[in-house]
């Protein structure tokens, strides 16, 4: 999200130079820089003892795509902290351990993707709501 209007006074933003980050939106009555805002987000491959990494299909994203489990990382949250809740939530499974891989840009959402590599127990999956499969 790129600011036109300051957020705090509702004053139109206006580009200034800051340091060598180049032209900025500006609120200068707040006297506040309003840099470009992204949603960050998780995904994680989940993986059992046997190998199998476990995936999911949302039918809302796509009705035949298998994908990682991925979701929007909450305020006070840590990245570790939204693996485990949405392997939780998603998949029902209880998870072991979480290793960082790599983030990424993902421009077409404008989020930061960060990736996770998760060890989870082989069970059933108690799926959400959200989650019309899992393999």
């Amino acid at each position: 999200m790129r600011f036109q209007y300051c957020p705090h006074c509702g004053k139109k933003a206006e580009l200034k130079e800051i340091g060598d980050e180049g032209l900025i939106p500006y609120c200068a009555q707040c006297e506040t820089p309003l840099w470009d805002m992204f949603t960050t987000s998780v995904i994680a491959a989940v993986v059992n003892e046997c190998g199998e990494i476990a995936l999911l299909c949302q039918n809302y994203v796509s009705t035949t795509k298998y994908v990682c489990v991925a979701g929007i990382m909450k305020p006070g949250e840590s990245a570790e902290e939204t693996v485990v809740r949405e392997i939780g939530e998603e998949l029902g499974l209880h998870v072991k351990s979480v290793e960082y891989v790599k983030s990424y840009p993902y421009e077409k959402k404008e989020m930061l993707m960060l990736g996770f590599k998760a060890v989870a127990e082989k069970k059933d999956f108690s799926l959400s709501g959200e989650v019309d499969d899992a393999q």
